[in-house]
């Protein structure tokens, strides 16, 4: 009898740490599943709810989960606001990041603390939220792991350095890429949501007014998109102008993206030497012509960059609000 109690309760136990995922402080798709089981439902209806206000929530609030993974981790650490101007957000390399992404996570965090207060961290609502939107704009659906904790940490001064800039050559991507534990064919992934928002002017000038001695324009630019761009963005312009980062089909998540690569229409160098290197060019034909190749390979990028130096357990905190610290 004594036996039969004592596994039952081994049992129960056990049925708790999977419920919960809290497996050893991993991330897990069903860490909720007690505590807030609505949090996925929640944030989706805020998504949708913003996405049918304005397009440019979906671009940037894939940009900003990207941007946050990348300097400290996957912990909300860019969307803390400071009086002083020095938090992550207003590192010089932050300074385009769209107000929408931010004004999506934080409405969605206040609906999620409405119903489970205290439990869900800004960092998990960011990660679900880059999965809906990128859902909203025609992408696959796929299942976000959970369980971050909010970073203690944002500083302007520790950005630069661990953004990818768009004048990176195949090296550069590669190697800052690595240090997150991921490959060439997760960057090469990853490049795909370019297929999506709009970059300014002088972001890409230097390839169509001042290349080389010799060439104003990138040879690697197909001549008709490189007069467009000019067309667009006169010298000494306005350098606020957007420009689509897909000019095909900027409002849908696709694979035009590489597409235009192989066509000569990438908007930067860093898009356009994943198909004038030859290490990356197979890739890059192989998800133009096959999308369902990028989608997976999107996925697995995805997962593993909210994977991104999270806090777990008891490290970080769980916000109140996610532009400040507890």
């Amino acid at each position: 009898m004594e036996d039969t109690r004592q596994r039952s309760i081994i049992y129960c136990l056990i049925a708790v740490v999977v419920l919960t995922g809290k497996v050893n402080g991993q991330l897990a798709e069903n860490f909720y599943a007690l505590t807030c089981p609505m949090v996925e439902a929640i944030v989706k209806q805020t998504v949708n709810t913003k996405v049918s206000q304005t397009f440019t929530t979906i671009p940037a609030t894939l940009r900003l989960f990207f941007h946050d993974c990348f300097v400290e981790g996957c912990d909300a650490s860019v969307i803390i606001a400071s009086p002083n101007g020095d938090a992550e957000k207003d590192a010089p390399d932050n300074l385009s990041l769209a107000g929408d992404g931010f004004d999506t996570v934080i409405k969605a965090k206040q609906a999620v603390e409405s119903v489970c207060p205290g439990v869900v961290s800004c960092a998990d609502v960011l990660a679900i939220a880059a999965r809906d939107v990128v859902v909203a704009a025609g992408g696959p659906l796929f299942n976000v792991e959970l369980g971050r904790r909010d970073g203690l940490i944002s500083k302007a001064s520790r950005v630069a350095g661990n953004l990818p800039l768009p004048t990176f050559n195949l090296v550069q991507l590669n190697t800052m890429f690595a240090k997150h534990n991921l490959t060439e064919l997760d960057m090469i992934a990853l490049s795909g949501a370019h297929t999506l928002g709009f970059s300014h002017c002088n972001r890409f000038a230097n390839r169509i007014y001042s290349f080389s001695p010799t060439s104003k324009v990138d040879p690697s630019l197909d001549p008709t998109y490189a007069t467009q761009l000019m067309d667009a963005c006169p010298q000494n312009v306005d350098p606020s102008i957007a420009i689509n980062m897909d000019p095909v089909t900027p409002n849908t998540f696709d694979n035009a993206y590489y597409q235009n690569l192989v066509s000569g229409k990438g908007l930067f160098t860093s898009d356009q030497v994943l198909f004038t290197d030859p290490s990356s060019q197979s890739t890059v034909n192989d998800f133009a012509n096959n999308p369902g190749d990028f989608n997976q390979a999107f996925i697995t990028a995805m997962r593993k960059l909210g994977q991104t130096g999270v806090k777990l357990g008891n490290q970080g905190e769980i916000r109140k609000d996610c532009t400040t610290f507890n």
